[in-house]
């Protein structure tokens, strides 16, 4: 009994009574098997180098078209010819072969500025790419963020079971050893173990919780769900978060927001290319070519040629029923939406960081209240025992105390969790969350 005691009091001091075996997960080698690992991300990342590959002075038209070109004709001819003399020609299996083949070029070298439109528009689409990648980025840390700190707050509570269970195992202990010197009833012995069985009900529930928790994480870092690991238990929380710098720092670096600046920047420049129709397109043309011909009949049964052909070509769309009013007017229309969902998305992340803020100030608050509650529940909690250890307190007293303290490490864990969770949802929407 002595030693079941001392496993009891070493715990009020903070002793960890919880397994040791398991390997340590930090947070850091977490953020990096995401980073390296996660299908979102990596997807994200082949997007961007699909957007990189597109940024090109060929894709945007600046280039000349190079064409090769070979042409060969053959007939086979049956024929009967009639000449002025009254003299008839009978040709049976006559080839004639014609080989055209050369080298073409047109190079468009004014098209209204479209092409450099076009080539920043290509940049600006490589921009969404790489803002696509870090909203993707921020989105996945952020779970595993979340996800690491609950199964770290899962393991303080199952730590305090751990204890209770122990603590409840003392109390059916004593109460049999009671009951066997005639100073207790076997409902004491009852309570105590109806009780005991209560606390390894709550354990069985909780590691089911931990052990989903884990497979959600496995499957953040991409790795067998089934690998076994623990986490930290430390939760640091950095309660200086102001809420005139969340929103500065949202404003500038919000992935969602600064997508939308982006579709902007993409949508003039697909208005000026739109504008471009009203002035004309020149190109210049050339080619070289080599033409063979062989008829087994005729006044000339062979030919050969060579011949460079160069030149440009203008054209002006002159009237288009309206259509390049028209399609001006619906991309002004389209550029103003863009204009108004950058506001829209502005208002969405000042309203969702206010939100949070407040949650993230109370959480704080609720933080404070439970250390000094989990305090006053465990100085009560030491009391009880001593009294419970000479039999001055009843068992159902001492397992109110007990039931108390229990309680309040939950909710001190469960406030340290939704003060941590308020934190990280704050910095993913500025934009800061380290990763």
């Amino acid at each position: 009994m002595k030693k079941i005691l001392l496993s009891y009091i070493i715990f009020l001091i903070g002793f960890p009574v919880w397994s040791q075996i398991q390997p340590v997960l930090t947070l850091e080698e977490a953020v990096s098997l995401t980073l390296e690992n996660n299908f979102d991300i990596r997807i994200a990342k082949n997007e961007l180098r699909i957007d990189q590959e597109n940024v090109t002075i060929g894709n945007a038209g600046m280039l000349p078209n190079i064409n090769g070109t070979v042409t060969n004709n053959n007939t086979i001819l049956n024929q009967t010819q009639t000449q002025a003399s009254g003299n008839e020609i009978e040709i049976d299996g006559a080839q004639n072969v014609n080989i055209n083949y050369g080298v073409g070029i047109e190079w468009t070298i004014f098209d209204g500025f479209r092409m450099f439109a076009r080539h920043n528009q290509l940049k600006e689409l490589q921009n969404l790419g790489a803002t696509e990648l870090k909203l993707s980025v921020l989105s996945r840390v952020s779970a595993v963020y979340q996800t690491y700190f609950t199964l770290s707050t899962q393991q303080q509570q199952l730590k305090m079971i751990d204890s209770i269970i122990s603590v409840s195992e003392f109390r059916l202990k004593t109460a049999k050893n009671r009951l066997t010197i005639g100073k207790a009833s076997k409902l004491e012995v009852l309570n105590a173990e109806v009780d005991l069985n209560a606390d390894l009900s709550a354990k069985i529930q909780l590691n089911e919780q931990y052990s989903i928790s884990k497979v959600t994480l496995n499957e953040l870092l991409v790795r067998p769900l089934d690998t076994d690991f623990k986490v930290s238990d430390v939760i640091s929380i950095d309660s200086s978060l102001l809420l005139p710098d969340l929103l500065s720092s949202a404003e500038k670096q919000n992935p969602q927001l600064q997508i939308q600046y982006i579709n902007k920047k993409i949508q003039e420049y697909e208005l000026k290319q739109v504008k471009a129709n009203r002035f004309p397109t020149v190109s210049l043309l050339g080619g070289y070519n080599l033409i063979r011909s062989q008829t087994p009949f005729g006044f000339v049964t062979e030919s050969t040629g060579r011949n460079f052909v160069y030149g440009f070509s203008a054209t002006l769309n002159i009237f288009d029923g309206f259509n390049q009013n028209r399609n001006e007017k619906v991309a002004k229309i389209q550029l103003e939406n863009t204009q108004l969902q950058i506001e829209r998305q502005a208002q969405i992340v000042q309203s969702q960081l206010a939100t949070l803020y407040q949650s993230y100030l109370s959480n704080l608050s609720l933080l404070e209240l439970e250390r000094k509650n989990e305090g006053i529940a465990k100085q009560n909690l030491e009391i009880t025992l001593e009294k419970f250890k000479i039999g001055s307190v009843a068992p159902i007293e001492f397992r109110t105390a007990q039931e108390n303290y229990g309680n309040a490490v939950i909710r001190l864990s469960s406030a340290e969790l939704q003060t941590k969770q308020s934190e990280i949802s704050l910095r993913e929407l500025a934009g800061s969350l380290s990763f």
